[in-house]
């Protein structure tokens, strides 16, 4: 799987919910220039996710059974800004 530019990603950051758009906009907009080739692949690979799953994910109400997207997920939600 190739990497993504930004702009795509940020494109696939547009979901279906608002709270989805919110995290993952603010994430790539704040991480992506940061961010090592594996976690930009955990990422991308993430956003394959169906959005209800996701948002579990990312509320801390599902855990994830690969570890590498429990580590991306955790990047995402230390990125939040209020």
């Amino acid at each position: 799987m190739n990497t993504l530019s930004k702009s795509r990603l940020a494109w696939r950051c547009r979901r279906g919910m608002l709270e989805l758009d919110y995290l993952l906009q603010n994430f790539i907009n704040t991480q992506y220039e940061i961010l090592g080739p594996a976690d930009l692949k955990a990422f991308q690979h993430l956003l394959e996710t169906p959005d209800a799953l996701l948002l579990e994910y990312l509320m801390g109400r599902t855990i994830p059974v690969d570890p590498v997207f429990c580590d991306v997920i955790q990047k995402i939600r230390a990125a939040v800004t209020y």
